[in-house]
C-alpha cells in the first residue's frame, strides 16, 4: 500500500500546483480533441472510453488550475452574515 500513497501524494502535488495542472491538463484536452477529430483506423470502444476519461481528467485539471485551492476551513467571524 505505500505505493498508493506515493502516488496518491504525486498527484496531489501535480494538482495543487497551478502550472503544472495548466500544462497537464492542456495537453490532455488537446490529445482528447485531436482523438475525438480524426479517425484512426486502430480506434475500438476501449479507446473511445479511455478517450473520455483523458478528456474529462484534463477538464478538471484545467478548473483546478483555473479556480485555484480553496481553503479547507472559513473561520465563522469571516463567513458573510445572513443578515
Amino acid at each position: 500500500m505505500p505505493s498508493l500513497r506515493r502516488l496518491r501524494g504525486w498527484l496531489l502535488r501535480i494538482v495543487f500546483d497551478r502550472r503544472a495542472s495548466a500544462i497537464i491538463g492542456s495537453v490532455l484536452v488537446t490529445t482528447f480533441a485531436l482523438l475525438r477529430i480524426v479517425a484512426f483506423p486502430w480506434e475500438s470502444w476501449l479507446t473511445d472510453g479511455l478517450n473520455l476519461l483523458i478528456g474529462a481528467t484534463g477538464v478538471a485539471l484545467l478548473v483546478t488550475a483555473i479556480g485555484g485551492r480553496r481553503p479547507d476551513w472559513i473561520e465563522p467571524r469571516d463567513a458573510p452574515s445572513a443578515e
